[in-house]
Order: C-alpha cells, then sequence, then structure tokens
C-alpha cells in the first residue's frame, strides 16, 4: 500500500530514470522538468537550452482495483474501504536549442526519452528507494506497494493531443503520451473489525472432494495441528469439525500429509515473501513416513520469523512438492501504556501506548493493533484498527496512538494483525481442549 505522496513518488522516479540516462550517456546539459506545457520553457530563457518536460495531465481510478479490497488485510465479515487506485498519464515533450542545426536534436532527445521508459516498464522499488532523498525515504512508502508501477505508451490521436496543446494556449511540439499504473493510495479511516467466528456450524460439512489417482511424485495434501487432531480424537463425531484453529504460532507441532514423503532426504521450506532467504528444516527418520511429516516449528530464533503467510514446500531428494499456505501469527508479549504525547497541537494528550511481540516484525509490514471492548472511553477505536508508527528495522517493539483517552484502568481484549493475521483470542494451550472454545480473558489497561 501507498500513502497520499505516491503521485508525487511516481513524477520523482520517471525524472530521475530520465535524468540518470541524460548525465551517463553524453548528451550534454539536458534539464528534466514536470511543468505545464504553457510553463515548459519559462526559466529556460526562450529556446535556450536542451529539456525534456513530464507533464501529469491526467489521473483516472483503476477499473481493476476501483472497489477491491487488498488482498489479506479485510477478513470475512469485516468492513473497509478500498484503496484508491489511480492511473497516471504523463504527456513526454522535448525542447532543443537551435533544433534545425546541424540536426533536429529535439527528436534525439525524444527518443532517447522514449527508449528510458521501453527499457524500464517497471518501477522497481531499488530505482524508487534511488529517486528519492535520504531523509525522506521514510515518508514515501510506494516501494512497499504490493502492485508493481508499469509504463504503459499511449497512442494519441492527432485531434486529442492538438485540444490538449490549444487548451493551454501553447505552440504544438512533439510529444508522447504514457499511462503509468497502478497507483495503490491506502484510505486513512479506521477500518471495523469485530471479533472472528471460532468455529462452523456441526451442519456445515464444507466442500468434499476426492481424487481419483494418487499422483506419482512429493505431494503435499494438508497441514495440521497435532494438538488439535489428537484433542479431535476424544470428541464426539458432530463436534470434531469445531475445533479449528486459524494460524500457527512459534513452538506449534504440525502433521503434514501427502504421497511420496519418504525419503533419504527429507526438508520442509517456509518461505515468506518479505525474506530474503526461506526458513528449512529437515524431518528425522523417525518423524516421517510415506504419508505423513512430524514437525515442530522452532521458538529458539524468532528473529529468524515474521508474522504473516507462508508457503510450505516439501523437499524429498532434491524433488520439491507443490506448496500449501499456512499463516504464521504474532503473539502479544506485552501491552502498557508509555506517554502522552503534545508534540502535535491537533492530537492533544495523545495516549502512546507500546506492544512487545514474538516473532520480530520486518520493515514494510502493515501491522494494526485492535480493541475489543465495550468500554465507553474507547467507542471511537474500539473494534477499529489502529496502524502502528512506522518502523525502518526489525523490531518486536510497537508503537500505537489512542488519541485523548482519559486517565484509568480499562478492561480490553488486545489482538495485533500483521498483513493479514491475526493475533489468536483462544488458548490453545489448555488440555483438554473441548468446544465450544472461549475467548481469552480481557485484560487491564492501564492509562495515565
Amino acid at each position: 500500500m501507498s500513502n497520499s505522496l505516491a503521485i508525487a513518488t511516481v513524477t520523482t522516479t520517471l525524472r530521475y530514470l530520465l535524468q540518470r540516462r541524460f548525465d551517463s550517456n553524453g548528451s550534454g546539459s539536458v534539464s528534466v522538468t514536470t511543468k505545464p506545457l504553457d510553463k515548459a520553457r519559462d526559466n529556460n530563457n526562450g529556446n535556450a537550452g536542451n529539456q525534456v518536460n513530464l507533464f501529469l495531465y491526467q489521473t483516472q481510478q483503476n477499473a481493476a482495483w476501483r472497489n477491491m479490497d487488498i488482498p489479506s488485510q479485510v477478513k470475512p465479515g469485516e468492513t473497509g474501504l478500498p484503496p484508491l487506485a489511480l492511473n497516471l498519464y504523463y504527456m513526454l515533450t522535448a525542447y532543443a536549442q537551435n533544433d534545425d542545426f546541424p540536426e533536429p536534436t529535439s527528436h534525439d532527445l525524444l527518443g532517447e526519452a522514449m527508449s528510458v521508459f521501453h527499457d524500464y516498464p517497471i518501477l522497481s522499488p531499488e530505482d524508487i528507494k534511488n529517486a528519492l532523498p535520504a531523509a525522506n525515504i521514510a515518508k514515501h512508502d510506494l516501494y512497499n506497494q504490493i502492485e508493481r508501477v508499469k509504463i504503459t505508451p499511449q497512442s494519441l490521436s492527432l485531434d486529442e493531443l492538438s485540444k490538449m496543446w490549444t487548451t493551454f494556449q501553447t505552440q504544438y511540439r512533439i510529444s508522447t503520451a504514457y499511462e503509468v499504473s497502478v497507483v495503490l493510495i491506502e484510505s486513512t479511516r479506521l477500518q471495523k473489525t469485530p471479533l472472528p467466528v471460532l468455529s462452523r456450524s456441526s451442519g456445515d460439512t464444507g466442500v468434499t472432494t476426492q481424487a481419483d489417482t494418487t499422483p506419482p511424485y512429493p505431494t503435499l495434501l494438508t497441514v495440521n495441528f497435532t494438538a488439535i487432531e489428537q484433542a479431535r480424537d476424544n470428541l464426539p463425531a458432530n463436534q470434531k469439525k469445531l475445533l479449528q484453529k486459524p494460524a500457527a504460532n512459534l513452538g506449534d507441532e504440525l502433521t503434514l500429509t501427502g504421497y511420496n514423503l519418504e525419503g533419504n532426504n527429507v526438508q520442509i521450506e517456509f518461505n515468506h515473501p518479505q525474506l530474503t532467504t526461506p526458513n528449512i528444516l529437515t524431518i528425522p527418520a523417525v518423524a516421517r513416513t510415506e504419508t505423513e511429516l512430524q514437525l515442530t516449528i522452532p521458538i529458539t530464533q524468532p528473529e529468524q520469523w515474521c508474522p504473516g503467510f507462508y508457503i510450505i514446500t516439501a523437499i524429498i531428494d532434491n524433488h520439491t512438492s507443490n506448496g500449501l499456505p499456512l499463516p504464521i501469527a504474532p503473539t502479544i508479549e506485552n501491552i502498557a501504556f508509555d506517554s502522552r504525547d503534545n508534540s502535535d497541537p491537533n492530537k492533544p494528550n495523545n495516549v502512546i501506548i507500546e506492544v512487545r511481540c514474538n516473532p520480530t516484525v520486518l520493515p514494510g509490514q502493515r501491522v494494526a493493533l485492535l480493541l475489543s471492548t465495550q468500554e465507553p472511553a474507547f467507542i471511537e477505536i474500539g473494534n477499529k484498527e489502529l496502524i502502528s508508527r512506522p518502523h525502518p528495522t526489525q523490531t518486536d517493539s510497537l508503537v500505537f496512538e489512542l488519541g485523548d483517552i482519559s486517565p484509568g484502568t480499562y478492561q480490553v481484549r488486545p489482538r495485533l494483525r500483521v498483513d493479514g493475521v491475526d493475533s489468536l483470542v483462544v488458548d490453545y494451550s489448555v488440555t483438554p481442549l473441548i468446544v465450544p472454545l472461549s475467548f481469552i480473558p480481557e485484560i487491564p489497561l492501564v492509562i495515565n
């Protein structure tokens, strides 16, 4: 997701790509500007100087993303505004000094500029970061956007071009147009997030599927929680499906089922989109069979993990199976009042709380705090997402703003949401596990 600076970030990045090419290819002194058509030559002494102007002349909502929620951020039963999805339209115009002697230099400049957008049709996170001043990178988050920004030539008729130049009451110059899409600007309104459904009705059997043949290669079918499967064995048949666990925690024991899972060297690979290297666990011979693998997610090195959605695959003697999704949920270790912030005159007595979590959260991960409570003082923020302050480094300490809350002790049931995965609201460590499941009790939050 991106903030409201995304449009300016796109323009800055496009100008950076153009200026970098002109500075490196020996084209001489070429200035790249982003002015309106009638102002493009104002500060260039009339016709003096070689110049390429990039003008943003139109924005339109992207039809594909217009009513679509960001994946993994809005769950069933929750309501939130979709992002503002925009397509940006730019006019690229070249100007040159002594344009007809000894050759039409503006044509050279236009061709070079078009070559840049042809060579770089997708804005990479590295290019976006390089285009921004180092001091302002934290304010611009376009490089974290889930959808990459693409540059596409746009065909405008001569009539459309003429109308545009006539509108600005300036002389026509040879130009070309580009569409840059898509920019996703996240809504600043709070998202309503009621407590999740703990289990389905006993009469809801879900979708039943059956394979006709057994595949000849390593195949994963299900990821099961060992403790949940053992607890189901002690439940009546009509209650077995009511015992569910939506996400894993560090330290959980898992049972993977499938076909052709036996081999001399068996490993399970956990891939997360923001981890540079996957986490790999080796399965010992005593914990594997032809159709089943037993493993435990390690808890000793939480800095090597992060909350979110993983894809797990089995590697059997260098043969890789299909992937299955596994969400790993954050755990709230502590939540406490930190201070009152009066640095912003629009937010007097702003209550700041600190949340410590496990595992650590990576830079760029979207983190939200949800406080389920019936306290009247929390009526404006209860059951709504509170986005954390930016965390530029990997951390287990997160800071949230509650606003002007009166001092006191409040009963709350907190949840931490990282990239769409919520901390668990049920204590699955109790023995025995029975249904119906119960929410964890509320905790006191002392605000000074």
